[in-house]
């Protein structure tokens, strides 16, 4: 999806939140139970941006033919590991992100970015109840 990957390079934290439906599920590579709704997903996309920095980026992008159905690969770094990734994205009828998987690989690099992600839980938690109190 264009839009999203444009937001993610410019690292612009509203253009992201601006395409996440209010009832987007995010199902992370690092977490059982997938999340639900518009301010964790972006609580949780900041902490990615903070985590992963300015090595990530998007090296390949696929859509389904109806444009509803994207595969966005990427590559960074954490904690000097390399680590691939896909993010899987689904849009519903009025454009908008409704479903977001993020697949991760090598185990090691997921480790590692499970520890990170794990440092920024607090802030991710606090942001969200922020954003779902004064933003609604």
């Amino acid at each position: 999806m264009r839009a999203f990957r444009e937001a993610v390079d410019a690292r612009d934290e509203a253009a992201i939140e601006a395409l996440l439906a209010d009832d987007i599920r995010f199902t992370s590579p690092v977490a059982f139970t997938p999340y639900h709704g518009r301010h964790i997903t972006a609580a949780i996309l900041r902490a990615v941006m903070r985590v992963m920095g300015d090595g990530f980026r998007y090296v390949e992008e696929y859509a389904s033919e109806d444009g509803r159905d994207h595969a966005l690969r990427f590559e960074t770094t954490i904690d000097g590991k390399t680590l691939g990734g896909c993010d899987f994205i689904h849009v519903n009828e009025a454009g908008q992100i409704d479903d977001l998987m993020v697949m991760v690989r090598p185990l090691s690099a997921a480790h590692a970015l499970s520890e990170a992600m794990g440092r920024e839980f607090d802030r991710i938690g606090a942001e969200a109840a922020e954003a779902a109190t004064n933003r609604r």
